[in-house]
C-alpha cells in the first residue's frame, strides 16, 4: 500500500521564495534579535539590502556559483543573511553544528570542499584556527562579530562594505536577475548527518527539495501573517532550517533565542505563536511541571491531579471528534484557570502550535500538553528528505502518530517493516559517496529511511529505528525506543538507554533527574557527600528501581529490562554520546560503559 500526500505545487527555488516573500511582506520585524537587554526588530527591507551587499561582497572576493561556503554559528540573524547571500549568489552553503569540537569539524569542511567559512564568535574562530592547516581549501574565515581575533581574515561588516561600495540600482537589478537564474535542481546546501552510526555523510539538497517542503508546510499549517516564531533548535539541523524558511515564507517574524538555556525566559519575552523543537525539550518541560506540582503541599497536589484528570477526559472527548459539554466543560475551564494557565504563561501566553521532530515524542507527553491546551504537531523526517515526510496538522491530528504524508510525498512500508518514501523531498544523494547513495535510494526512487513503522488510516506510526532493534540471544526482537520514552516520562528519570543485542536479556542504563532525586533524598534526611556515593546507597537504588519499573507495565517478559544500572552524568554531545540533535548513540554507550554493562550480565559467577 502506498499513501500519498496532496498534489504538490510547481517546482521552485529558494531564491524565488526569498524575492517573493520580501516583495509580498513588509514587516518591520522580519527577524528579531536580543541586544542590550531587549529584542530589536530587523525589517524585510533591511534584510534584502544586507543580503544583497554580502552577496556582492562574496563575489568581489572571488567566489563563484557552485562553490561551497560553510556556516559555523549559533542561531542569529547573520546566519540567515549569510545563507540567503550564498543562495542568491548561486553558491551552496554547508551548515556546521556550533557544538561540534574542532576535530569533528575537519571532516565536514574537507569532505564538502568548502572554500570559505563564516564563524559567529571568537570561540568558533578558535576552532577553525586549530584545524586550518588541515583544510587547505579554505580561503577566508569570515566572522559575524565585529572583533577580529587571530585567524580571522574578514568580518561580515567588511564583506558587506565591499558589496556596498559596488551597490547601485543597476547592480541590485542585475543581482536579482542573476539570482533568479538558479534552477530547481541546482544544489542549495550540503547538510551533514548526525553520525549515529558512523562518520557523518553530506546530504545534498537541491533548491526544489527544500522549496517543496516549505510549500507543503505552508498549505498544511494555518499561518495568518501576524505570527511570531522563536528559533532555538540549531539552524544546522535540517528541521529548524526548513522551519525558518517556512516561517520566513509565510511572513512570520523569527525571533532568535539567546541560547537553549535562555529559552524559558525568551518565551516570556517574545510571546511566540510558533516554536519548533526536538522531543528532549518537551520532556524537560513535562518533568518540570510534574516536579513543581509534586513539590507543593497536599492541597496543591490534589488540585493538580484533579485538573489533570479533568483535562485527560476533555482530551479524550476532543480527540474522538466530540465537543465537551456540561460539567466536563466547566470543570475544564476551572482546571485551565487553576493549573494550566500557569503553563501557558510560561510559554508566553500566545502559543498556537509547538512542532516536534527529530525523534519520537512519548504519546503521554503529547497528550498532556494537548490536554493543557498546548498543541504539539508531531512530524517525521530525515535530513535526507528535506526533512519532512509527514506531520500532524490541525485537521488531521492523531497522538501517537507522526501524521499523514505532506503534499507531493509518497510513503509505503517494505516487507520487513521499513518506512520507504519517494517524492520531490528526496535528496540528490550523499556528496562524494555514491555507494551510500545507492544503499539508501533504490532504482525506483524509494528512499529507505532506516525506521520501522506502520500505516493506519493514512497516518504513519513509528515503532523504532531499524538499526536500534535489539535481537536477543533467544531471537526475540525488542524495539527499545518506546520503552525508553515511557521510562523518561517518570519525573525521577532524565535519560534511559536499553542494551541487550545478542544477549540473553535486556538491561537499562538510567540517569536520574537529579533535581527531583535530591529533593526526595533531602526529605528523608539521607546524608551523602557526592552523587557517586549517593547512587550506591541501597535506599536510593531501591527508589530508582521502583520508579523505573513502574513504566514497564504491559511489556512482554523478553522486552522487560531485567537489570537497571544508574549513571551519574547525563549523556552529552561533547563526550560523543549524543548527536548534535540530542539522539543517543547506542553503540557509543554500549562501548563506553562496557564494563558496567558486562557486570549486569554476570549470573552466578558466569558472564552472559
Amino acid at each position: 500500500m502506498i499513501v500519498r500526500g496532496a498534489p504538490r505545487p510547481a517546482p521552485g527555488t529558494l531564491t524565488q521564495l526569498f524575492f517573493d516573500t520580501t516583495e509580498k511582506h513588509s514587516r518591520p520585524d522580519a527577524y528579531q534579535v536580543k541586544r542590550d537587554g531587549h529584542y530589536v526588530p530587523i525589517s524585510h527591507a533591511t534584510v534584502v539590502e544586507r543580503v544583497r551587499r554580502i552577496a556582492l561582497g562574496l563575489v568581489d572576493l572571488g567566489y563563484r556559483p557552485g562553490e561551497r561556503i560553510a556556516i559555523l554559528s549559533e542561531n542569529r540573524p547573520e546566519w540567515a543573511f549569510a545563507d540567503w547571500a550564498c543562495l542568491t549568489a548561486r553558491m551552496a552553503d554547508v551548515p556546521v553544528y556550533p557544538t561540534l569540537p574542532a576535530e569533528q569539524i575537519t571532516h565536514v569542511l574537507t569532505n564538502s570542499e568548502s572554500s570559505a567559512v563564516f564563524v559567529s564568535t571568537a570561540a568558533q574562530a578558535a576552532k577553525i584556527a586549530q584545524i586550518r592547516g588541515m583544510i587547505p581549501n579554505i580561503r577566508h574565515v569570515i566572522m559575524f562579530d565585529d572583533a577580529k581575533p587571530e585567524g580571522v581574515d574578514l568580518t561580515l561588516r567588511e564583506v558587506e562594505a565591499r558589496g556596498a561600495a559596488l551597490d547601485s540600482p543597476e547592480r541590485a537589478a542585475a543581482w536579482r536577475t542573476e539570482a533568479l537564474t538558479v534552477k530547481p535542481g541546482d544544489l542549495a546546501t550540503i547538510i551533514y548527518t548526525s553520525g549515529t552510526t558512523g562518520l557523518p555523510k553530506g546530504v545534498m539538497l537541491s533548491h526544489d527539495n527544500l522549496y517543496s517542503n516549505v510549500q507543503a508546510g505552508a498549505t498544511s499549517i494555518p499561518f495568518d501573517g501576524h505570527d511570531v516564531a522563536l528559533s532555538f533548535l540549531p539552524l544546522s539541523h535540517s528541521f529548524e532550517r526548513m522551519g525558518d524558511y517556512l516561517f520566513f515564507a509565510t511572513g512570520t517574524s523569527i525571533a532568535y533565542a539567546e541560547s537553549i538555556d535562555a529559552v524559558p525566559f525568551n518565551l516570556t519575552e517574545v510571546k511566540p505563536t510558533f516554536a519548533m523543537s526536538v522531543p528532549r525539550v518537551y520532556e524537560k518541560m513535562y518533568a518540570r511541571v510534574l516536579e513543581n506540582a509534586l513539590s507543593g503541599g497536599a492541597i496543591k497536589k490534589r488540585v493538580f491531579f484533579w485538573a489533570r484528570a479533568v483535562a485527560d477526559r476533555w482530551a479524550d472527548v476532543t480527540l474522538a471528534g466530540g465537543t465537551p459539554r456540561g460539567p466536563l466543560a466547566w470543570q475544564y475551564a476551572l482546571a485551565q484557570k487553576l493549573v494550566f494557565s500557569t503553563l501557558k504563561a510560561r510559554t508566553g501566553g500566545r502559543m498556537r502550535y509547538f512542532v516536534s521532530g527529530g525523534g519520537p515524542l512519548a504519546p503521554e507527553i503529547n497528550k498532556f500538553f494537548f490536554a493543557a491546551g498546548l498543541t504539539i504537531l508531531e512530524g517525521y523526517g530525515l535530513s535526507e528528505t528535506s526533512p519532512v515526510i509527514s506531520v500532524n496538522v490541525p485537521e488531521a491530528f492523531r497522538i501517537g502518530t507522526v501524521g499523514k504524508p505532506v503534499a507531493g510525498v509518497e510513503v509505503t512500508i517494505a516487507p520487513d517493516g521499513e518506512i520507504l518514501t519517494r517524492g520531490p523531498h528526496v535528496m540528490q544523494g550523499y556528496f562524494h559517496n555514491p555507494e551510500a547513495t545507492k544503499e539508501t535510494i533504490d532504482a525506483d526512487g524509494w528512499l529507505h529511511t532506516g525506521d520501522i513503522g506502520v500505516l493506519e488510516d493514512g497516518f504513519l506510526r513509528i515503532t523504532d529505528r531499524k538499526k536500534d532493534i535489539i535481537v536477543t540471544a533467544g531471537g526475540k526482537n525488542v524495539a527499545p525506543q518506546p520503552i525508553e520514552n515511557a521510562v523518561k516520562t517518570n519525573k525521577y528519570v532524565s535519560q534511559a538507554v536499553m542494551i541487550g543485542d545478542k544477549r540473553k536479556f535486556c538491561v537499562m542504563l538510567v540517569v536520574p533527574n537529579w533535581d527531583t532525586l535530591e529533593k526526595w533524598v533531602a526529605r528523608r534526611n539521607i546524608i551523602w557527600t557526592d552523587r557517586t556515593q549517593l547512587l550506591t546507597t541501597p535506599i536510593v537504588q531501591a527508589k530508582m528501581e521502583k520508579e523505573v519499573r513502574k513504566q514497564f507495565v504491559g511489556l512482554a517478559s523478553y522486552e522487560t529490562p531485567k537489570k537497571i544500572a544508574l549513571l551519574e552524568h547525563d549523556f552529552s554531545v561533547e563526550r560523543g554520546e549524543l548527536t548534535p540533535t540530542l539522539k543517543v548513540k547506542r553503540r557509543v554507550i554500549d562501548r563506553d560503559y562496557k564494563e558496567l554493562i558486562d557486570s549486569l550480565f554476570v549470573e552466578s559467577g558466569h558472564a552472559d
